[in-house]
């Protein structure tokens, strides 16, 4: 639910629908309607997950469906569902990315790569993983549905199948989706702090584009460090080992870029300035514990416990969702017109990053001791790390509440902005109107004045 259908629609299809044609100077999407059928599959999708939950007690696979636990452990129908339904995320995901992709390299006209802001990078980059690694998850859970209904054999050992086929087809797919949901995040990171310092270009610009390159290539040829505990050799070990530690290269020389392009820079503190700040905290710690798991005696030795939920949660769930948060916060004005109070965002933001941090940093302190994950009764000695994590999550709860409560006092209030103030270069604060702005000859306008290449 969180992948598919609240990460993917809001930091792809939400931030990216809207702003990509505003970047490039178009009016829409290369083909608008394609992009309305594509939100049209998404409530479909979402009512499809929603019936296979309250189907038969619930699907009882996880969200790997390994088999045989999903293809002769559970026979009911809520599996069933639950692959339309991402057989349908996955034609909307697909859908999207084509389109995306169209219009960021045909629509940009006149501009050159080199001036294509990180947002676009990010999208292009994020579309590419998506167009080659969903139609690898579609072929894997259709096959496993073979085995569900025609009584095939793929993944059954029984009649000479193998399990572990369905393994690296789900991986081949489920790493890769971490950058996939953590690259746009990635460029809206980058108009947050080009909104903050009223600089040109974030510090070392071209390096950033090729590390967003190379994290998604080198992302793709690492998901069999999810298995080690499968009979793999040692030297595919010592390989994956190796590439899933490189990625921490460029990722971290990219933190170091935010952080040398918001110093040297008089910034009042804004809740903008704590969006990103908060970001890069979650993503950095996420990414030291995912080094940790890179190693295949470590990952051993903590498998399949709670350390390993944490890790992901710090990356995925927390780090994405304050990408979104960060977009809101610069992007609502931008939006709306409307002008939100900026005490009550920081207040917010204290609250849900003390509870998302209460919560899981005593999760690592749990995995570490042993606490297996998937278990409905755990063992008195974790109650006190259980009890803290428990506190945590209701004040992160609370948090969202209250996000909800301003938002609609923000609406309800019609607190309007006139200016922004802001001097940052991207289209999205130099327009007035934000709905089909350009035609063509403004566009030809925008791509040979404003819209230069920058300088590196």
């Amino acid at each position: 639910m969180i992948i598919f259908f609240i990460v993917i629609p809001v930091l792809i299809g939400g931030f990216g629908n809207y702003f990509l044609p505003i970047i490039i100077g178009r009016p829409d999407l290369i083909f608008p309607r394609l992009n309305l059928f594509r939100f049209t599959l998404l409530p479909i999708g979402i009512l499809f997950l929603l019936v296979s939950l309250q189907s038969e007690g619930g699907r009882g696979t996880g969200w790997t469906f390994y088999p045989p636990l999903s293809s002769i452990g559970h026979d009911g129908v809520s599996v069933d569902l639950s692959i339309f339904s991402l057989h349908i995320a996955g034609i909307r995901s697909i859908v999207a990315r084509f389109n995306f992709m169209s219009t960021a390299l045909k629509g940009k006209g006149n501009l050159a790569l080199e001036s294509l802001v990180l947002l676009i990078w990010t999208l292009v980059v994020t579309t590419f993983l998506l167009v080659i690694r969903l139609p690898v998850l579609a072929c894997g859970i259709t096959i496993l549905l073979f085995d569900r209904i025609l009584n095939t054999c793929f993944f059954d050992s029984r009649g000479g199948g193998n399990t572990l086929i369905f393994q690296h087809l789900f991986w081949f797919f489920g790493h890769p989706e971490v950058y996939i949901l953590v690259l746009p995040a990635f460029g809206i990171i980058r108009h947050a702090t080009m909104a903050l310092t009223g600089k040109l270009e974030v510090e070392s610009y071209i390096g950033i584009v090729y590390r967003i390159i190379r994290i998604g290539l080198i992302g793709t040829v690492v998901w069999a460090h999810h298995m080690y505990m499968t009979a793999i050799d040692a030297d595919s070990r010592a390989y994956f080992t190796a590439a899933t530690i490189v990625i921490a290269i460029p990722t971290g020389i990219k933190v170091f870029t935010w952080l040398l392009t918001i110093r040297d820079t008089q910034i009042k503190w804004n809740p903008v300035l704590s969006w990103v700040l908060g970001f890069l905290f979650m993503f950095t710690f996420g990414g030291v514990t995912g080094v940790i798991l890179s190693n295949a005696v470590m990952d051993i030795t903590i498998h399949d416990t709670y350390f390993v939920v944490a890790h992901f949660h710090y990356v995925l769930s927390i780090g994405a969702v304050f990408g979104i948060f960060t977009g809101i916060s610069i992007y609502w004005p931008i939006v709306r017109k409307l002008h939100y109070q900026r005490r009550i965002i920081q207040s917010f933001f204290n609250n849900f990053f003390a509870g998302v941090n209460i919560t899981f940093i005593p999760i690592h302190f749990l995995g570490l001791h042993g606490c297996p994950r998937k278990y409905k009764q755990l063992p008195s000695q974790f109650k006190k790390w259980v009890a803290v994590s428990t506190f945590g999550s209701y004040i992160s709860m609370f948090a969202i509440w209250w996000f909800i409560t301003i938002f609609n006092e923000t609406i309800t209030s019609y607190r309007l902005m006139y200016t922004l103030n802001s001097v940052c270069r991207s289209l999205e604060y130099l327009l007035e109107n934000k709905y089909h702005t350009f035609t063509e000859g403004v566009r030809v306008f925008v791509n040979k004045i404003i819209c230069k290449p920058s300088k590196i």
